[in-house]
This record gives structure tokens, sequence and C-alpha cells, in this order.
């Protein structure tokens, strides 16, 4: 038996850890409560080809459109083919998806050519999904199982003999300790708070690509940071599910005129970076100002039922989205990019794997599709972990490791790290939000690489920990904007706007210039 460390308590990191305790002894390793990931807050469904009217084709062909010709078929095509089978395991596991007329309910969504996206307590999907996999991982803890490390801090990984070999953490206490492993499994989630506006929660500060960066692994697609179109223009940037225009509300500007329509032919349901876009330019043209979303025609009782959590939410902040258009802006969403993995989630350095949004499988491209993500955590969790609990254990060097083509990005090559003066975590997610949101250009991420040049970050808690990691994922992503001169998916380049063939690879850093702790 082998002793498997799991960090993070998401969707991947749940399914992680009850799979491989299964065959090992498994430790989760978690930086807040147990409960506390991005899952629990995901209000869009989960998309799986489990209808007569459907079929894994079709799912495949949708993600590739999105995905803006980078998408790893191969990948894809795991996703698709293995999605239908995980999604009934949530359900053994108790997860109870809305029903309509004794049927699983089924919503269409954008860019999906069929309605194949399942919801549970109409916009509570992630919640629904979190407790029962929290549910089974507490009882798994009771039996002795899996140990559960809350308020625990993942600082770094430990190497040994040409692999990971543990894993160093800041525990509740403060005190840092080593866990020794044979292998470690990143599920750790994104990084949502390098940018000022985020659908996030506070946990979602990159932690997972920063330590795989400083240990060597390789990562990929960082440029790709997709913004969801709509969250409520309010404080907290709460997050107004897809699934609303989904099901008929619209976009309109101050004047109440539908500007979506003249955008794209798929208006409000287009793919997420071109309403992304199409929104932020009329903010634009309206000096910043919000634009409106409109589901006064689907009626009081249809909004209460089908969407409880965002009804509630536009009430706490005295708006009835019944009577009343309200306001919503982009907001950072959902990062494509991460620790570059093969389909059974194994990085670039033997002994660590990774699954969920702090990987980069393939699936997504330069744009996801939307509701295959928590499909992907919960394939390629299983994966990595069906892997570790039927394969023999190779050592050191000879542990198999992905290789898929891309393009090297450096980081150094943004002029050096002179770090002197102390990071200020605003004043960095302001300068991402500027710099390497929505639009990009040459000069802006030039600038913006100069001053993430000269912050350096702290190691005296939990919390500046965070922000050295997001100082250092923001150097890898603005270098892998930077370096991308064309715009595809959900990386626009104001001056290079058309998509380029040179640049139908993967980005790919490594070992990217630590911050000086």
């Amino acid at each position: 038996m082998k002793h498997v460390i799991v960090v993070g308590s998401g969707i991947a990191g749940l399914v992680a850890a009850l799979e491989t305790s299964r065959a090992h002894r498994l430790t989760l390793v978690t930086k807040a409560q147990l409960a506390e990931s991005n899952t629990r807050y995901a209000q869009g469904g989960i998309a799986a080809a489990l209808f007569h009217d459907d079929s894994v084709e079709e799912h495949v062909a949708d993600t590739l459109r999105a995905g803006a010709g980078l998408c790893d078929l191969g990948a894809v095509e795991v996703l698709c083919s293995e999605g239908p089978q995980r999604v009934r395991d949530l359900i053994d596991l108790g997860v109870v998806f809305d029903q309509r007329n004794g049927e699983l309910a089924r919503a269409l969504e954008a860019a999906h050519s069929r309605a194949r996206v399942l919801h549970a307590g109409g916009d509570a999907t992630g919640l629904a999904i979190e407790m029962a996999l929290v549910r089974a991982v507490r009882t798994a803890q009771a039996e002795g199982t899996i140990t559960v490390l809350e308020h625990t801090f993942a600082c770094d990984l430990v190497l040994g003999e040409e692999r990971v070999a543990g894993l160093e953490i800041l525990d509740e206490s403060g005190l840092r300790q080593v866990l020794a492993a044979d292998a470690v499994i990143l599920a750790s989630g994104g990084a949502g708070q390098l940018y000022r506006h985020t659908t996030n929660p506070s946990v979602a500060t990159g932690d997972g690509v920063a330590l795989a960066l400083r240990a060597g692994a390789e990562v990929a697609n960082l440029e790709f940071y997709q913004f969801h179109p709509t969250a409520l223009a309010l404080p907290g940037n709460f997050l107004i599910s897809e699934a609303v225009r989904g099901d008929g509300a619209v976009l309109r500007d101050l004047d109440g005129n539908r500007f979506m329509l003249a955008v794209h032919a798929g208006a409000e349901l287009a793919p997420r970076d071109v309403v992304a876009r199409g929104i932020a330019a009329q903010m634009a043209k309206q000096s910043g100002q919000p634009v409106l979303l409109d589901a006064t025609a689907l009626g009081s009782k249809f909004l209460t039922e089908r969407f409880p959590t965002i009804d509630a939410a536009c009430r706490r902040n005295g708006l009835d989205w019944s009577e009343v258009p309200i306001p919503v802006t982009p907001a950072a969403h959902y990062w494509m990019g991460g620790v570059r993995t093969d389909t059974w989630g194994r990085s670039s350095l033997p002994g660590l794997f990774a699954a969920g949004e702090v990987a980069c499988t393939g699936v997504h491209g330069a744009n996801r599709l939307a509701s295959n993500s928590l499909l992907e955590s919960l394939v390629f969790a299983w994966r990595a972990a069906h892997l570790l609990t039927r394969s023999a254990w190779p050592v050191g060097a000879d542990w198999p490791v992905p290789n898929v083509p891309g393009k090297n990005v450096s980081v150094e090559d943004m002029g050096g790290i002179v770090a002197g003066e102390k990071v200020d975590r605003t004043a960095l997610q302001q300068l991402m939000w500027n710099a390497a949101g929505i639009q990009r250009s040459g000069g802006d991420l030039r600038a913006a690489a100069t001053q993430l040049a000269r912050w350096s970050g702290e190691s005296m808690s939990a919390t500046s920990l965070e922000t050295a990691n997001l100082l250092e994922i923001a150097r890898a992503v603005v270098a892998s904007a930077l370096a991308r001169e064309e715009s595809r998916g959900a990386h626009f380049r104001v001056d290079f706007p058309e998509l380029s063939s040179a640049f139908q690879h993967a980005s790919i850093c490594s070992q990217a210039v630590s911050v000086p702790c």
C-alpha cells in the first residue's frame, strides 16, 4: 500500500480521494474547510450525452468548436465517452439531479447543439455534488481510510530521486512540516483571484499551478482565462448562470436595445468569449456602466423555482429581477490553462498528477464549452485515481509522463526579476484586469511584465503565500499572453485580432522564476 496525497477538496479532489483510497493510504489536504471550493458555487450544470436524441460524437463536436482549434481530440473523446458513466456514479453517490415528468431534466446552454446539461436544485448543481462527495469522504474518514487535513496550506512539492517525494505544508497552528508521499494529486482549482472581478471564491489563488512551476513541472495555455459574461455588477460579483440566458433572458444596453444581435448570430447564446467581449465593448460605449440582463419575460414563478440561489441573491441586493433587468459585467471565471497532463492525469514530473481546473488536459482548448468543467474534473480525477490503483509503481524517472506537442514560453524573457517592492494583492488584481483581462495588447502586457518583475512576495502566513503564488502565476500568464500574437478563444489581442495558423499549438511554461520569499 502506497501513500497518496490529494491537494484540494472540490469535485476533482474528493473524487480522486475516494477512488484512490480504495487501494492506498490517502491524505487529503485542503486550505479551508472540506466543503469550501469552487465546485460548491457552480450554478451551471454538468454536460453529458445521456439522452436518446444525443450522442458522444455530437458532444465531441460541440467541445471542439468551442475550443477554437486547440482542443486535444483524444482528451475530448475520453471526456465525452466516459462522462455519462461518471455522472451515473454521482447519482449512485446520492446526487439528486432535477427531474421533469419522472425523468432527468435537461437544459440547453450556449454553443451546445443539444439540450444535455443536468442541474440539481435549479442553480445549485455544484453544491449538491460537493455535499454528496463530502458526505462520502467524511464516511471514509470515520472508517480510517482517508485522513483529512483542513485549514492546511500546501506550500511546496518535495522532490527526491527525480520524482515527487512529498508535500511541505503549513498546518492550522502555523507550523511547517513535510508529509512523505509516493504520489501527489493536485486538485486545487483555478486562480480567479488574479483579477479584480471574479466569480471565484477567495480560495481560488492558483496555488497548485504555482507549486508545480516551482518544482519544474510543465504548465500549459496559461493565457486562456475565460471571463463569464454575466456577473452581478455589485460588490461580490455574484455569478448569474449562463442557463438564465439559455432559458430566454436577453442582454440590453442602457436604452433597452438587444446589442448582441449585431455581434454574433448566436446573440446571447454565442460562445462565452464572444458574449464577454460584446458586453465589454458595450460597456465602453456606456462609459463603463454595466449592461442589463433582462429575464422579466420568464416570470417570477419560473425564476424563483428554476434559479432559487440567484433569485435570493438578487433580492438580498434589493433587485426584483422578475420585474426589472439587472446590471451585469464580465468576470474572471475559469482557467483553461494549468498543469500539463495526459489523459490519466500524469504531469511531466514523475509522481505528480493533476485533475480539475488546476490541470490542462487539452479538453477545453482555447475556450471551455459551458458545463464541461464539472465533467472534466469528474472524468479525469477518476482516471488518475484508477491509474494509481491498478498500475505497478515505477521508480524515479522510469515513471511514464505525457509527451504532447507544444511551444515553450520563457518567463525569463520578460526582462528578468528585479523584485524589491512588496506586492499588494489589490494592485496585482487591478493590473491583471487592465493588462491581461478580456482584451490585451502588447504594450499593456509589456508594461505589466515590467511591474510584475519589480514586485516580490512573502511567506509569513497562508495569506502572504497565496499572494506570492498569484504573483508567480501572473508573471507566467503575462508571458504566455505576450508570446501568443493572435486572437483565439478566450485570448484576444487588439494588436493581433485575427486567428493565426502559426499559433495552433499549446503554450508551455516550465521552471518559472520563483517569487523571492
